[in-house]
């Protein structure tokens, strides 16, 4: 069954900010097998200018997919179904980097549902602020395999 078209331009907001930890950022940083000392040293951190240890620029997907966008994806109206899904593609448009610190919040909006071949792509965009300063926009592009609707023949 194809996604439901009119929830392109549906937003929702963050319920409550994200606090960013050390240890988030760590446990991210050794995941991804990025052993960078300013994601996981706070004076290396300072030596290099910043304020506190920095997240590693993938970080903000974890804010870009939890409970914001889950609040109408998980919605039976829109039709996706999780067992189908596979990731696209992402991309981020930093204004700053996020620190251990920083409390995130996020606005999240589905910018974009298409067709590709039997394939759906499903954009979502997300505005992520700390206190109202922009942090990042981040783009993530999720695959629906085979939901496409059948091509019409003429």
């Amino acid at each position: 069954m194809p996604l439901n078209r009119d929830f392109i331009g549906r937003s929702a907001r963050s319920k409550e900010p994200f606090e960013v930890t050390r240890n988030d950022i760590r446990r991210f940083a050794l995941a991804i097998g990025d052993p960078n000392p300013a994601y996981l040293d706070r004076e290396a951190a300072k030596a290099l200018g910043h304020p506190d240890v920095v997240a590693p620029p993938t970080f903000l997907i974890t804010a870009s997919t939890g409970d914001v966008a889950g609040s109408f994806l998980a919605d039976p109206a829109l039709g996706l179904n999780y067992a189908l899904v596979v990731h696209g593609e992402e991309r981020f448009e930093f204004h700053r980097p996020v620190y251990a610190g920083d409390l995130l919040d996020s606005q999240t909006r589905i910018a974009d549902i298409r067709d590709a071949g039997r394939n759906e792509l499903m954009t979502l965009v997300t505005e992520v602020t700390s206190n109202g300063e922009p942090v990042a926009t981040v783009s993530n592009t999720i695959v629906s395999r085979g939901t496409a609707a059948a091509a019409q023949e003429a």
